[in-house]
C-alpha cells in the first residue's frame, strides 16, 4: 500500500488490545492487517467499527495453520502481533482442550509459519501475568518480574505459559526476533463483559440508572439480581492499568534492537473490593449496599496476589503508564453510563 512505511499483522484485532493497537499503528502510518473470527454476527467488530475501513480485515483463527501461512505469504508483514487467545480464565476450566488449541498451540502455528516464510520479521507474543500463578511459599508482597517464578494454576495460564516458553525457544534456538510482553491486568471500556472490571462498571451503571433486566452474565443470569451485583471473590489483589497505555509498550517492545521479555505493569496494588468502592463512589453510591459474593463466580483456583515490577520496561523502553487507577475506573463507569443512557 503506497505511503505506508511498515505492515503489521494483528491477530485478535477486534478485541480490547487489538483495537487499541490498530489505532496506534495506523497513527504511525502502518498498513494494518487484522485477523478476526468469522461468526454469524458482527457484534465482535464493535471495537473497530471506527477504523474498520482503514484495516485490511482477514478471517481466520489460530487453529488453522494454513490460513495463517496464507496471510503471512500474501501480506508479508514486518511485525506480527499475536494477541488472539481464549482469554477468559474462568471459561478455561470448562474448555481446557479448546483453550489449549487456541492459546497454547495457536502461537506455535503462527511462529512456525513465520519461521518458514518470514524469518526476518518481528514477532510479539502476548503473555500474561497469570503465568506467575500462586507459587507456594512466595511472599504476598513480592513483585513479579521477567524471571518468574512461574507457577500457572488454571488452564488458560498453563496454555499461556507453554506459548511463552515456545516463544523463548524460537528466539533462542531458531534465532528469530521474538519478544513477549508479560502484561498485568489492563482494562478499558472495550474490555469484554466477562471480566470483573467491566462487570463492576456495568453493574454500577445499571444500578444508578435503574436498569434491571440487562446485561446478562456468562451463566445466563441477569448481572443485577434483586438490586444486587453478583461477583466472586473481592479480596484478590491486582495491578490494573489502561489498555491504551499497554499497547504502546507492545509497539516499543517490537522496535528494540534486541528481542526480549518485558513485564508491563503499574506496580500499584488494589483489591477487587477497592475497584467496587471506587466505582460506586464515583456515582455517589455505597458499594456495600449493592455488591454480593456469589460462590458460583469464584474460580476453582484463584490467584491472591498479582503485582508487577515494570522497572525493565521503564529503563529499556522508556515506558510509563499514563492513566492511573482513579481515571481508569471513572473512564469505564462513564462509558457504561453513556451506553445505557
Amino acid at each position: 500500500m503506497k505511503g505506508k512505511n511498515k505492515t503489521a499483522f494483528i491477530t485478535g484485532v477486534s478485541g480490547q488490545d487489538g483495537s487499541y493497537l490498530a489505532e496506534l499503528l495506523l497513527k504511525k502510518d502502518y498498513r494494518v492487517v487484522g485477523m478476526v473470527r468469522r461468526t454469524s454476527a458482527n457484534t465482535h467488530l464493535e471495537n473497530i467499527k471506527h477504523i474498520k475501513n482503514d484495516i485490511d480485515l482477514v478471517y481466520g483463527d489460530l487453529i488453522d495453520g494454513v490460513v495463517l501461512a496464507g496471510v503471512l505469504s500474501q501480506y508479508q508483514p514486518d511485525e506480527i502481533y499475536n494477541i488472539a487467545a481464549q482469554s477468559i480464565p474462568r471459561e478455561s476450566f470448562k474448555q481446557p482442550i479448546h483453550t489449549g488449541e487456541i492459546t497454547a498451540l495457536g502461537p506455535v502455528r503462527l511462529l512456525e509459519a513465520m519461521r518458514q516464510l518470514l524469518p526476518k520479521s518481528k514477532f510479539y507474543q502476548a503473555s500474561t501475568c497469570e503465568i506467575f500463578g500462586n507459587l507456594p511459599g512466595t511472599p504476598k508482597k513480592e513483585l513479579f518480574n521477567e524471571t518468574g517464578p512461574f507457577y500457572p494454576n488454571n488452564p488458560y495460564a498453563i496454555a499461556k505459559h507453554y506459548a511463552h516458553q515456545m516463544a523463548v525457544y524460537y528466539r533462542n534456538y531458531q534465532k528469530m526476533f521474538v519478544s513477549c510482553g508479560i502484561l498485568f491486568n489492563h482494562e478499558s471500556p472495550r474490555r469484554g463483559p466477562d471480566f470483573v472490571t467491566r462487570k463492576i462498571a456495568r453493574g454500577v451503571a445499571c444500578i444508578k440508572l435503574g436498569v434491571s433486566d440487562l446485561p446478562i452474565n456468562e451463566d445466563g443470569k441477569p448481572l443485577i439480581q434483586k438490586g444486587k451485583l453478583m461477583l466472586g471473590t473481592l479480596d484478590a489483589i491486582r495491578d490494573w492499568g489502561f489498555a491504551g497505555d499497554y499497547v504502546e509498550a507492545m509497539h516499543l517492545i517490537l522496535n528494540q534492537e534486541i528481542p526480549g521479555d518485558f513485564v508491563i505493569a503499574t506496580g500499584v496494588k488494589h483489591t477487587i473490593r477497592d475497584f467496587c468502592e471506587k466505582a460506586f463512589n464515583y456515582v455517589g453510591l455505597d458499594y456495600q449496599k449493592y455488591v454480593v459474593t456469589d460462590p458460583s463466580f469464584v474460580r476453582p483456583s484463584e490467584i491472591d496476589f498479582m503485582i508487577g515490577d515494570a522497572s525493565k520496561a521503564k529503563k529499556v523502553l522508556g515506558w510509563q503508564p499514563k492513566v492511573n487507577f482513579d481515571k481508569l475506573v471513572a473512564m469505564m463507569v462513564d462509558a457504561e453510563l453513556a451506553n445505557f443512557r
